[in-house]
């Protein structure tokens, strides 16, 4: 599926937050990442569709650094792989023993035009990818290279990843606050809803510091739908 240029457009204003409360009243309790940050703060917005690796666990005889120094090695090739426009979300097992990836994988990913990387294990080098203003989102930084703990196995197969499913080619929503993962044949109708909410959460803010009581304002009301219907006529 092709993310439509609208529905990115709607995606990169609208929190992982009200996406995760549309994705609820859709029946998916488990859509964001757990224990997954921004690696820098002031890099933080990103919308586009998953490439996935995954790793295991390293075995001692398989992974040395000869064997990383092949073109063949799949964590490699996921770098050279991503295609532009996409994500690169990683399965690293929750494992920050070792990284999965450091800052010339994500330069290089940055400059073939992928627009970040996630993992649920830890980047290395962190101070020079925050440098490059390239989204990354990681569970703390991890040192040591790959190899000692990491085996990477496949590409662009589903995955596990902050304990939520990641399936290549779902939409990958992130800010300040995290990871969100949309089913990709849902991401039009979830960005229109959840633009929706945003416009008329909008709303609701500006009562509420007018004074307003939140009870009969949000969530919303059919007298309070109608009311913001006027207060937005107003302001068009």
């Amino acid at each position: 599926m092709t993310l439509s240029d609208i529905t990115r457009s709607r995606l990169m204003q609208i929190s992982i937050s009200t996406l995760s409360t549309v994705l609820f009243m859709r029946g998916f309790r488990n859509r964001v990442m757990q224990g997954v940050v921004a690696l820098n703060p002031a890099a933080t917005r990103m919308v586009g569709p998953a490439f996935t690796l995954r790793f295991i666990p390293a075995r001692e005889d398989i992974d040395t650094m000869a064997e990383y120094a092949l073109e063949t090695h799949v964590q490699r090739r996921a770098i050279e792989e991503c295609p532009a426009r996409h994500v690169l979300v990683i399965d690293a097992m929750g494992e920050t023993g070792a990284a999965s990836a450091g800052d010339i994988m994500l330069a290089r990913l940055q400059a073939r035009g992928a627009l970040g990387a996630v993992t649920d294990g830890g980047f290395r080098d962190t101070a020079d990818i925050a440098a490059l203003n390239f989204p990354a989102f990681h569970t703390r930084a991890a040192t040591p290279s790959s190899p000692i703990k990491l085996h990477p196995a496949d590409l662009d197969l589903p995955i596990g990843c902050g304990g939520v499913a990641v399936y290549p080619g779902d939409i990958i929503v992130t800010d300040s606050d995290g990871v969100i993962v949309i089913p990709a044949h849902l991401a039009d109708e979830v960005a229109e809803q959840a633009m929706a909410m945003t416009e008329y959460e909008a709303f609701a803010a500006a009562k509420v510091a007018e004074g307003r009581s939140i009870f009969g304002l949000f969530p919303a009301t059919d007298h309070s739908r109608a009311e913001y219907a006027v207060w937005r006529k107003s302001r068009a």
